[in-house]
């Protein structure tokens, strides 16, 4: 049993730091589990799904992050139980030692090569400066596909490091040429008469993005609440898919985002919460090209990293 505290992020309660699991609200047992995630990012809502599907004696409490890597340290930290978060923050987590586990996946996608009207193709960008989030899985993917065309990133283009909420308008007032960034930066640029450049997910990495993640000890504390959360987030997952335009709808009700840049960017995402073997692949991929860019410099168990016991077991589709 575990003692609750208030987390100061967005103002929504949390576990408290040395939590190890949910805890119990009231005197009815109903336990609460809180799940992390970003603000304002269509391709991690399931949680604000989760209150409607949840099971009988479960309550969840949706804590807001500005970043990946946030959500993954609250996670580790015992802040919050559970995170909608990038694989690639809890990729980092595990190379550095942290008690880290995706159970499922959540969303693939959301990344997008945007440039100026008058681009076409990876070998236009050749000489041109193009924006990057460093460290993130858009560097990665930007890498690749420059490589694959037969472009050095660090010496055909120059690279210039941006903050995910800055690409869009840097690109709108030319002080860059393109872009490699996350959802709802490609969106909103393309709204505003920029053009995809090329697909970012043609690379061994594919299009792996979103997962589900919490700690191993929470998942030798309690399966069975682990196993009720990921019933819930495959529930969740299964009716973004099914619905793409009330989950554009409840985006934009949540975060008061334009209704036109949120259909866009689902158009350019993928829900999903398997965790099969190419996923597996992908997500080795992800590690290997992590290493590459010393974004990492510990060993990484993927099969430890991503835990199938749960989407395996669930009978939340059947």
């Amino acid at each position: 049993m575990t003692a609750s505290a208030l987390l100061a992020v967005a103002g929504l309660a949390a576990c408290s730091p040395d939590s190890a699991g949910a805890t119990p609200a009231d005197e009815d047992g109903t336990t609460v589990v809180t799940v992390g995630t970003l603000k304002g990012q269509p391709h991690l809502y399931h949680p604000f799904l989760y209150a409607d599907l949840a099971p009988e004696g479960v309550e969840f409490e949706v804590v807001q992050f500005d970043t990946s890597p946030d959500i993954k340290n609250a996670v580790v930290s015992g802040n919050i139980d559970f995170g909608v978060a990038g694989v690639p923050s809890a990729v980092s987590g595990s190379a550095a030692g942290q008690d880290v586990v995706v159970v499922a996946a959540a969303a693939d996608g959301g990344s997008g090569i945007i440039g100026r009207e008058g681009l076409d193709g990876i070998e236009s960008l050749a000489g041109l400066t193009v924006g990057y989030p460093q460290g993130s899985s858009q560097e990665i993917l930007l890498r690749l596909t420059l490589e694959s065309a037969g472009l050095d990133a660090d010496s055909d283009v120059e690279l210039v490091n941006l903050p995910f909420s800055d690409m869009a308008s840097a690109l709108a007032a030319g002080r860059i040429d393109a872009f490699s960034s996350a959802e709802l930066g490609p969106s909103t640029a393309l709204q505003a008469g920029a053009v995809q450049v090329a697909s970012p997910y043609d690379t061994p990495v594919g299009r792996v993005n979103i997962g589900l993640y919490t700690t191993g000890d929470l998942i030798e504390e309690d399966p069975d609440l682990v196993q009720q959360v990921v019933d819930t987030h495959i529930a969740a997952t299964e009716q973004m898919a099914a619905d793409p335009q009330a989950w554009a709808d409840g985006v934009v009700a949540e975060f008061g985002i334009d209704q036109a840049v949120v259909e866009t960017a689902i158009e350019n995402i993928w829900p999903r919460w398997e965790i099969d073997a190419e996923y597996t692949e992908q997500v080795g991929a992800l590690v290997e090209q992590m290493a590459a860019l010393k974004q990492i410099d510990g060993e990484v168990d993927v099969e430890a990293l991503l835990d199938t016991t749960f989407v395996d077991a669930s009978t939340a589709t059947s």
